[in-house]
C-alpha cells in the first residue's frame, strides 16, 4: 500500500491533481480526487483530460499491487474513456476492479462517480509490466503541414485552467488539422521524472477536441469529448511533447479525430489515438 500509494500521490502531477489512493490491493482500488478550480474547465466542470487521468492512475495502481513492485516499470498499452456526464465543482471518486490478470498484462475497469454519485466517466485500460526491459524503439510521426494558425480559438484554449496548468499550447488549428505543444514542466512528470500518462492523455484529448473544432469552425456551441481510444506506447521520457490531430471524419455533430503525440526533438511517437468529439451547433 505504501510503495502505490507515493506513486499515486507523491509523483508531481498526482500532487498537482490532488488524487489520494483510498484503498488498494490486488483486486481493486478506490481514489478520491477533491474538486479544485485548477483541474477544471470554465464554470468548474471538471476537465475530461484529469477524468481520463484518474482512470490510467487506477489501472497502475492496481497492476502494481497484483504484479508486484520488480514488474515495473508500467504503462497503460490501451485505454478507452466513455465520459458519461459532466462534474460540476464536485468531488469524484473512481473505484477500479481486476477483470484479469496475465503473467505481465492487468486489465482494469473504473468507474469514475461524483460523490452523490452520478457517473461521469468509465475507463477500462491494458495495463503492461515491462520487468525492467527497456522500450522498444518507436516509430516516428509524419508530422503535419509545417504551417502555424491557431485560429480564432487557438489564444484562448491555454486560458482552461487544467490546460494552462499543463502548460498545453496551440501552434496550429485551422482546416480540420492541429498541433498542440506541452513543454516539459514539474507538474506533468511522474514519480520517476517522465512525463505522467495522465499528462500525456491530457494532451492527446486536448488535441483531437481542438482538430475537431478546426474542422467544424469556431461558434458558440454546445461541445464535449464524447470517448477517445488510447495506445500508450511506454513510459514516456522527460521530453517536450508535440501532438499532431488530424479530423478524418464528421457527420455535422459527431467528429472524428486521429492523434499523434510525439517528442518535439525526434519526432518518436509516445502515444497515438483517435477522440470522438460532439459539437452541438
Amino acid at each position: 500500500m505504501d510503495r502505490i500509494k507515493k506513486q499515486v500521490e507523491e509523483s508531481p502531477y498526482g500532487r498537482a491533481l490532488g488524487v489520494q489512493l483510498e484503498r488498494v490491493d490486488e483486486e481493486g482500488a478506490v481514489l478520491h480526487l477533491p474538486y479544485q478550480d485548477a483541474n477544471s474547465n470554465p464554470g468548474g466542470v471538471l476537465h475530461g483530460g484529469c477524468a481520463a487521468s484518474i482512470g490510467v492512475i487506477a489501472g497502475e495502481a492496481i497492476a502494481g499491487a497484483a504484479l508486484g513492485a520488480d514488474a515495473g516499470p508500467f504503462h497503460n498499452a490501451q485505454a478507452q474513456v466513455s465520459y458519461l456526464a459532466a462534474a460540476i465543482g464536485e468531488d469524484v471518486v473512481a473505484e477500479a476492479r481486476l477483470l484479469r490478470r496475465g503473467r505481465e498484462l492487468c486489465f482494469v475497469e473504473t468507474e469514475i462517480r461524483t460523490s452523490a454519485g452520478k457517473p461521469i466517466a468509465k475507463v477500462t485500460t491494458t495495463v503492461r509490466g515491462l520487468f525492467g526491459r527497456p522500450s522498444s524503439e518507436r516509430p516516428v510521426s509524419a508530422g503535419d503541414h509545417g504551417r502555424a494558425d491557431p485560429g480564432v480559438m487557438g489564444p484562448i484554449i491555454g486560458k482552461v485552467p487544467f490546460i494552462g496548468n499543463r502548460g498545453i499550447g496551440v501552434e496550429h488549428m485551422t482546416d480540420g488539422t492541429s498541433r498542440l505543444v506541452m513543454p516539459l514542466q514539474e507538474d506533468n512528470r511522474d514519480l520517476s521524472g517522465g512525463i505522467h500518462e495522465g499528462a500525456l492523455v491530457a494532451l492527446l484529448d486536448t488535441t483531437g477536441a481542438m482538430a475537431s473544432w478546426a474542422e467544424a469552425g469556431p461558434g458558440n456551441n454546445k461541445a464535449s469529448t464524447a470517448s477517445m481510444q488510447i495506445q500508450i506506447l511506454g513510459p514516456a521520457p522527460a521530453t517536450d511533447l508535440v501532438a499532431y490531430g488530424r479530423c478524418v471524419h464528421n457527420d455535422n455533430e459527431i467528429y472524428w479525430s486521429d492523434v499523434d503525440v510525439a517528442d518535439a526533438a525526434g519526432g518518436r511517437i509516445h502515444a497515438r489515438g483517435t477522440v470522438l468529439y460532439r459539437i452541438v451547433k
